[in-house]
């Protein structure tokens, strides 16, 4: 299997191609698919065509962008598989960033019930968040992977050599979530993670960092695959990163997902230090870091309402109540923490006068 090391089905490997071909020759000739969109498609799966056409792969092409993270996407992957004689011994490999890899999971796991699928994840975000844990999904009537599966792919290949054409705006979104994943369980991960230099950026000590960050998911997901516990820890910033997100959208001026996430962990925080006393020393250097890192989205008092009503659409909700994974320090976590209307106004007025 080439130079690669094993972590359960994530294979970190730098010869692509070799990976590929080992995983393509344990299925039926003629039997084996790949699913990307168009920008990867252009920059790195165009030079795959003779291996793929040697291999018999015929590839189906989504447009890029999270709007197309939808249904009628997920109806032309199903279209592409029927017409070309897929079947339940079929291989799905997906190329491309999150909202592929989400797309097209989603594709192959209701595809006859369920075929299996490999995810190629081209994006920081997509390594490091995107392509573990086994949930699949699309967009749907306005809402984020709305509808979904959890459903975890035969294996996941990490190449940082993928990560040589994404812009920095993209990839300090991916970077995101890698700070998430040393907020809550790996002190010695931040520690690394404050002193990456992005402007000299060494691809082979990437692969090793995103190999501990990875972990991190890892361990929450193999203890808690449909979410019932420990593995709300991954959910920091998200309540309130996800609802950013929309009102970003909506108010057309949209933002990444990581960049969310990053004032999602700010408004977090705060309420960390009122619900589980999280040390107000620290607070203060991460979200200097973290500003300095992301910059701000700037919201108005007007927007707490609607931001509000997107909180409470989100999927790790119970019987109404809006909850939160907090932190009583750095590496602990507290799930299920329910907080009222007043204390998240009391939040995102503090992250709006930061």
């Amino acid at each position: 299997m080439g130079n690669s090391t094993i972590y359960s089905k994530i294979i970190y490997s730098r010869l692509i191609k070799e990976e590929l071909e080992a995983w393509i020759n344990r299925y039926p000739k003629g039997k084996v698919f790949l699913a990307t969109e168009e920008t990867v498609n252009n920059i790195w799966v165009s030079k795959f065509d003779d291996f793929l056409i040697s291999k018999e792969i015929k590839k189906v092409i989504i447009p890029a962008g999270e709007g197309n993270k939808k249904i009628e996407s997920a109806a032309k992957i199903w279209e592409f598989l029927s017409q070309n004689g897929g079947d339940r011994k079929s291989l799905l490999i997906n190329i491309g960033g999150g909202m592929l890899t989400d797309l097209a999971g989603f594709a192959a796991t209701t595809f006859k019930r369920g075929i299996d699928f490999l995810n190629v994840p081209t994006t920081l975000l997509s390594q490091v968040d995107a392509s573990v844990g086994g949930k699949t999904g699309i967009n749907f009537s306005g809402l984020k992977n709305e509808v979904g599966t959890f459903k975890e792919p035969v294996a996941v290949i990490i190449n940082t050599d993928f990560l040589k054409t994404i812009d920095k705006e993209n990839f300090i979104s991916g970077f995101a979530e890698m700070i998430k994943h040393g907020l809550i369980y790996d002190t010695d991960h931040l520690a690394e993670l404050k002193d990456f230099d992005f402007e000299n950026i060494d691809y082979d000590l990437l692969q090793e960092i995103i190999k501990h960050s990875v972990s991190v998911k890892e361990y929450f997901v193999s203890n808690d695959l449909t979410e019932n516990n420990i593995r709300k820890a991954l959910n920091l910033g998200h309540t309130v990163g996800h609802a950013f997100e929309s009102l970003a959208m909506q108010q057309k001026r949209p933002i990444l997902h990581g960049y969310a996430v990053a004032y999602g962990i700010i408004v977090e925080l705060f309420l960390s230090i009122k619900k589980c006393n999280f040390p107000s020393e620290d607070i203060e250097k991460i979200n200097n870091w973290l500003l300095q890192v992301y910059g701000k989205f700037e919201i108005q008092e007007s927007d707490y309402n609607q931001l509000y009503e997107l909180m409470t659409h989100d999927k790790k909700n119970e019987s109404g109540r809006i909850n939160f994974t907090l932190l009583p320090e750095i590496g602990k976590i507290e799930i299920n923490q329910n907080c009222e209307k007043e204390l998240i106004f009391d939040a995102l007025d503090f992250y709006r006068n930061l």
